[in-house]
């Protein structure tokens, strides 16, 4: 049973449109042996260990399915079971998941496991576990064979338990977790932005944060008062608010003194103390407060002594100054019945399903720690004694739920006094969220009648007692938080695009947000060159994967999100969030689609589709791409916008006429027109000669990618006057779209740059060529990454002929698991097979020395194509690229002007240096010219 490969995903995958993650996995010789012959010991064991498995349904689709494969026929795989058991073991760990597939990867004994998941660290260590477990109940001598080897004292369930505590380490606590599902019950999207509790809710510029029930909103200084009780209480004394006399001391002799000028009975307790530790209460003597004392100081430095207040302790939580539950807390405690002892009444209270470890559950197990002993101690009890039948025995001197406390919902039963007196506290110290512990003895009755205290003004409340309280009415508190950071949940989310296809996505990218950048829009990109936001290069790399696109939604400054989105990061790790409002898939054609994905251009479009089916808007499909319109069938995009070149198009046509969207090509006399179509309405947009990024209309694939601009920018709300200003400023610069289609004509012969590398972009280039009108040469620079097929390097080879005259073959920097030569060997090879001349091709290894070959060699009327590795290496070279043949014409010229020769004999010079073949010593010095010159 070893784990041979891992993937995490996030957000929308192959596999599933949430979190899973995927174990390659090898079962080896368990191959051998379903459920059935390891037998009905196996299948009894694995169920005693883990019964809630009664639960799953499996492929039966009732309750208890699961089992009954286990126990059918031959039964079921290891691989299966381990799927189940590991899906089980984050329910108990308090996380829920119930999406599991395991399926061969067509290898004996090697399958795909793959699972849901909320946590990552959680899902894979409950993983470990699952397989841990199966291993220890198998028959010995099935268990002698298997691999990974298990402790012999292995106990199942202590691992669970220390599981447990990891997961609850690892997982958000219940009041994040509860404001997390109100956000997402709202459509409220969240990151988590580190290990801990703190969360980004909403996308760029709507961001807020919180970190357990402190958000974005909670002023430092109203957080600084609530965490000094001392400064608390004071405060609310000025305001006549009903509070205990305090004092705050530094030593056990302070406290002594403090306790007898207040008045017993009295509380101790840390002066920066949370979630009930350390606090002892209704103290009487001198003694009793040393004690508490010397406990207290171990959590703070500084100590309070207050006077101790009856009645019962509530806890009033306010939410943007409005009281939205109370909750009256019982400390942990039992319930004699005149036979059992305290011990086996904590173990009878600790069967209830309910309770759990940590914040597991709605409640904690009580424990006979050194707490209870205490307690038990100041009664003269001990574990052994029998209560009495009725007789409540207390274990915990606080209320807090986490130490084994209870919650009895009172929200509807609070006095108006009371509510007032919870409000102004709040706001007197400014919290957004704050929790009022008071204490008086009955709720429903006016504190200025019955008396009361506030004990302490809490930052960072729990949830817990009001989400799932042990008794009354559950209250949706994180509600009541979303609808202050949010109250327009719509206003969560910024408008997000994904781009994705073989060819074009980084140009379409650029394009659309140069769009939304002229329209004033602060657009946040990401692109196989680096991330930008509002056009300012703020990470360089290939950013196309999720972890890039999480950054720009994390970016507060962020308005519009546009995504360029590959292959790589889809098949490695998913979206990366959970839906975009518009995806777009340009075309799938052959490049890459040997490794991982599958062998075919079907399963290239499954991985492709992503993207589509995680739009809720608008899917933008190419309608001139079978793979892209088969999407159309699976989108659950409201609308549908197709993309064609064709204005005859049978199906887009039927589309338009059933008030479809869609952006077709119109022929006129002024040349091709851009047009929209959207529910009848015909919108003509723009020329495409009056695009620069188009070359007066020649360079067909920018064409294509302005229409798919066009169609995602619309689709987004964009008005037609920023799409036609958007459009007739964007340009295929060097520094617009670095390696696509850049033009440096400042030498006496052109030269194209471009990162063309698969069949379709190298396609394109060539139509783009053969419109150029082009007196000279037609050199390509050219290689193919080390990683693609020989039949795919073949497929782009076989175009260049027809197109180019001369050849300059390189290799990558990065071979790629090729030999050194071989990929410029190949092409060579495949050139002179499909027409090429031989004597036109050159082989030079090294890309620098390929280009400035190239280069040197070209005059004026000739035209260079640079298929780039390095681009903005490539790029550099060929700006500062200084040609000896120009050079040697402006000597030349000079010294003709000199002679006082007339125009046309300093044209006719001219002419002749430009066409010489010129030689050079290794010092660069001009040593020979061709016989014309001489001449």
């Amino acid at each position: 049973m070893k784990i041979l490969a891992t993937n995490v995903y996030v957000g929308p995958n192959i596999y599933a449109n949430f979190p899973v993650i995927r174990h390659v996995v090898d079962i080896g010789v368990l191959e051998k042996y379903p459920s059935v012959k390891l037998g009905q010991s196996f299948i009894e064991k694995l169920i005693a260990a883990v019964p809630s498995l009664q639960e799953h349904h499996c492929s039966h689709g009732e309750e208890g399915g699961f089992i009954r494969r286990l126990r059918e026929d031959e039964g079921t795989w290891i691989g299966h079971i381990w799927e189940h058991v590991t899906l089980e073991i984050q329910t108990l760990a308090g996380t829920p998941v119930s999406f599991g597939r395991t399926r061969t990867t067509g290898k004996d004994g090697e399958y795909n496991l793959v699972f849901e998941y909320k946590q990552e660290d959680v899902g894979i260590r409950a993983c470990e576990l699952a397989r841990d477990l199966l291993i220890s109940i198998m028959p010995d001598e099935i268990k002698a064979q298997v691999e990974h080897k298990v402790a012999e004292d292995f106990d199942f369930e202590a691992e669970k338990v220390r599981f447990i505590r990891f997961a609850q380490k690892m997982n958000f606590g219940p009041s994040t977790q509860s404001i997390i599902d109100a956000a997402v019950e709202r459509n409220i999207p969240y990151l988590r932005l580190n290990e801990a509790s703190l969360v980004q809710l909403g996308y760029g510029k709507y961001q807020k944060r919180i970190q357990a029930t402190i958000t974005s909103e909670t002023r430092h200084i109203a957080l600084e008062l609530a965490c000094n009780k001392g400064a608390c209480a004071n405060l609310l004394d000025s305001l006549g608010l009903p509070v205990p006399r305090q004092k705050i001391v530094t030593s056990a002799r302070e406290a002594v003194r403090a306790a007898n000028a207040i008045g017993f009975p009295v509380v101790v307790k840390p002066l920066d103390g949370n979630h009930g530790r350390a606090i002892s209460i209704n103290l009487t003597t001198d003694e009793q407060i040393v004690e508490a004392f010397t406990v207290a100081a171990e959590v703070s430095r500084q100590v309070i002594v207050e006077s101790f207040i009856q009645g019962e302790d509530h806890r009033m939580l306010v939410v943007d100054g409005k009281l939205v539950a109370v909750a009256k807390r019982v400390p942990g405690h039992v319930i004699g019945d005149g036979k059992k002892t305290i011990a086996e009444l904590v173990d009878i209270v600790n069967q209830d399903p309910r309770r759990g470890v940590g914040h597991e559950k709605v409640l904690t197990k009580l424990f006979l720690d050194y707490q209870a002993i205490q307690m038990l101690d100041k009664k003269g009890y001990t574990a052994e004694t029998v209560l009495a039948d009725g007789e409540v025995c207390y274990l915990r001197a606080t209320a807090n739920l986490s130490t084994g406390g209870t919650a009895i919902d009172l929200t509807d039963q609070v006095h108006p006094d009371n509510k007032e007196m919870a409000e102004r506290a709040v706001r007197a110290i400014g919290l957004d969220v704050g929790g009022v512990d008071f204490l008086i003895t009955d709720i429903s009755k006016s504190y200025h009648e019955i008396g009361g205290g506030i004990c302490e003004v809490n930052a960072a409340p729990g949830f817990r007692m009001h989400v799932a309280p042990t008794e009354g009415k559950p209250r949706d508190v994180a509600g009541a938080v979303m609808e202050m950071l949010f109250p327009e949940p719509e206003k969560a989310r910024i408008p997000t695009v994904a781009i994705t296809g073989t060819n074009g996505k980084t140009t379409t990218s650029r394009m659309v947000a140069h769009l939304w950048k002229q329209a004033g829009k602060v657009v946040g990109l990401t692109t196989t060159d680096g991330i930008y936001i509002n056009g300012k290069l703020t990470v360089k790399g290939d950013t196309t994967g999720p972890v890039s696109a999480q950054m720009v939604l994390q970016d507060p400054n962020t308005e519009i999100a546009v995504l360029e989105t590959a292959r790589g990061g889809l098949i490695r790790s998913g979206l990366g969030y959970e839906f975009c409002d518009v995806g777009a898939c340009l075309n799938v054609s052959a490049d890459h689609i040997d490794i991982k994905a599958g062998n075919s251009l079907a399963e290239l479009a499954k991985v492709k589709r992503i993207v589509t089916d995680a739009a809720r808007k608008t899917a933008v499909l190419n309608a001139d791409d079978i793979e892209c319109l088969k999407m159309a069938a699976s989108t659950e995009a409201e609308h549908i916008f197709y993309v064609t070149m064709n204005p005859q198009h049978q199906l887009v046509r039927e589309h338009i006429r059933l008030g479809g969207k869609a952006v077709i090509i119109e022929k006129g006399v002024n040349g091709d027109m851009i047009t929209i179509f959207d529910n009848g309405v015909h919108v003509p947009v723009l020329w495409t000669h009056l695009i620069p990024a188009t070359l007066e209309g020649k360079a067909i694939h920018n064409v294509q990618n302005a229409m798919f601009a066009i169609a995602i920018s619309y689709s987004m709300g964009m008005s037609l006057d920023d799409l036609r200003n958007g459009m007739r400023t964007f340009v295929n610069s060097y520094h617009q779209t670095p390696g696509r289609m850049n033009f440096y004509d400042e030498h006496p012969f052109k030269v194209l740059l471009d990162y063309g590398h698969n069949p379709a972009a190298i396609n394109m280039i060539c139509k783009f060529v053969d419109q150029m009108n082009v007196p000279g040469k037609k050199v390509a620079v050219i290689t193919f990454p080390g990683d693609r097929t020989n039949e795919l390097i073949e497929e782009s080879v076989k175009l260049l002929p027809a197109h180019f005259t001369h050849y300059v073959l390189k290799q990558d920097d990065n071979r790629r698991g090729r030999k050194d030569g071989e990929i410029p060997g190949l092409i060579k090879e495949l050139l002179v097979k499909y027409g090429a001349k031989s004597e036109n091709i050159q082989i030079i290894h090294d890309e620098t020395e390929a280009v400035n070959t190239a280069l040197s060699n070209a005059r004026e009327g000739d035209f260079v194509v640079v298929f780039a590795d390095k681009v903005n290496r490539c790029w550099k070279q060929i700006t500062s690229f200084k040609s000896e043949s120009n050079t040697r014409v402006k000597e030349v010229e000079m010294r003709a002007e000199d002679h006082l020769l007339d125009k046309v004999e300093l044209d006719l010079v001219s002419d002749a240096i430009s066409n010489a073949t010129i030689r050079s010593d290794s010092r660069g010095v001009i040593i020979e010219v061709e016989e014309e010159l001489n001449d």
